[in-house]
This record gives structure tokens, C-alpha cells and sequence, in this order.
């Protein structure tokens, strides 16, 4: 396989149609080796669209749903992110590159150690990952100026919406099988919050995600 001919084509023929149309985005995956975030026994898969198994029955998010969540969170150098359901590594080493620090929750202790092997070889020393249930996110270290849910869920727990700065955002895939849609929550005040519904699409259940939980505007 021509691995950079394969790069090409996943951006030109995957991602730009799917509305991702950043030039820093573009770049950026570009230069972000996906193959190397990808066991090896899929690395074949690595630019096809589709989500690629990781152990334990979990998977990586297809690359231009990666791609358009990194694109609408529109992350600044400046800022915190926090991101819930590390997997590979592979969202964090892209938010890593955008922000000035990454904080990735990975439950799964296989995961997190291949999260943390793959970040530590990819030269990102602002990410970090923790082996943690990422439910309740991490209220100690925060507020956050961006939160990603890598993954889908019933509904966003209030617990993580609290830890938004305001001007903070949080992204992710809301909603249950066949209707599930992208949806960016933006802190306005203390006290208030927008939900945008960006685009519709299916991912894997982030674990601990799978019943809906109250919550207010």
C-alpha cells in the first residue's frame, strides 16, 4: 500500500466531501500518521472509512467523523481540552496539536496504555491520559475550554456540562440508534447554554453513556 497515496485519498475523496474544509484541519491530517494510532492487525484499514476495532470490542470513530468534530470544536492554542474515550490515542494526538493541553479518559486499561504508547512515540508531551471513567469528567482540573466525547451517548450528563468555561464548548454524538446527530453545546453564562445539532451519524456507545440522564438548560 502507497501510505501516503492512501493519506491523499481519505482527505480528498472522505473528509473535504464531509464539509471539512478547515486548511489547518487538512494539514493537520495530513501530517498526523493515523497508521500509527491503528493495531496492527487492522493497519490495512487505516484510511478506509470505516471504524477501525480496538480491543475489548471498541473502536476508533471513522477518519471524517474525526475530522468534522475536530473542525466544529474549533480548539485554539490557547485552551484546555478534556476528552472523554481516549481509545488510541489518535482524536487526542489531533486535539494535541491544537490546544495547549490535552487531558484523555480512557476506563479500559488496555486502551489507555495503547493510548499512552502511541502519544508517547507520536512526541505529544501535552497530552496526558488517565485510566479513568471519563462519566463524570474531571471536575478538579477543571473548568474546561473544550470537552469531546469521542464516541456517541444517550445524553450529555449535566456533571460534564458544569465543567465548561463559559465560552467553553463541548462536542459529540447524541442519541440512540438509527437517529443519532453531532450536537455542540456552548457554555453562555454561568447559567446558560446553546445545543447546535451539526450533522447525523452513528458511533460506537461510550461505556457508561447508555441511559439518558436528566439534565436542564
Amino acid at each position: 500500500m502507497n501510505i501516503e497515496q492512501a493519506r491523499f485519498n481519505m482527505i480528498e475523496q472522505q473528509i473535504r466531501p464531509w464539509d471539512v474544509l478547515d486548511p489547518a484541519v487538512l494539514s493537520l491530517l495530513a501530517a498526523v500518521k493515523r497508521e500509527d494510532f491503528v493495531p496492527a492487525a487492522y493497519r490495512a484499514l487505516a484510511f478506509v472509512d470505516t471504524e477501525v476495532p480496538l480491543p475489548g470490542g471498541q473502536c476508533m470513530l471513522a477518519p471524517r467523523v474525526e475530522a468534522r468534530l475536530l473542525q466544529e470544536a474549533k480548539v485554539q492554542r490557547h485552551e484546555t481540552v478534556l476528552e472523554v474515550g481516549a481509545g488510541s490515542g489518535f482524536m487526542a494526538a489531533l486535539l494535541g496539536h491544537r490546544a495547549q493541553r490535552v487531558i484523555t479518559l480512557e476506563n479500559r486499561p488496555e486502551l489507555a496504555r495503547m493510548a499512552s504508547e502511541n502519544l508517547r512515540r507520536a512526541g505529544l508531551s501535552n497530552v496526558s491520559v488517565r485510566e479513568a471513567d471519563g462519566r463524570d469528567g474531571l471536575a478538579a482540573e477543571g473548568p474546561f475550554d473544550v470537552i469531546v466525547l469521542s464516541g456517541s451517548v444517550a445524553q450529555v450528563p449535566q456533571s460534564l456540562l458544569d465543567q465548561l468555561k463559559v465560552g467553553g464548548r463541548l462536542i459529540t454524538i447524541e442519541g440512540a440508534e438509527p437517529v443519532m446527530r453531532a450536537v455542540l453545546y456552548t457554555r453562555q453564562s454561568d447559567k446558560a447554554l446553546s445545543k447546535v445539532e451539526l450533522f447525523d451519524t452513528v458511533a460506537q456507545r461510550l461505556d457508561g453513556f447508555a441511559e439518558p440522564t436528566r439534565f436542564h438548560f
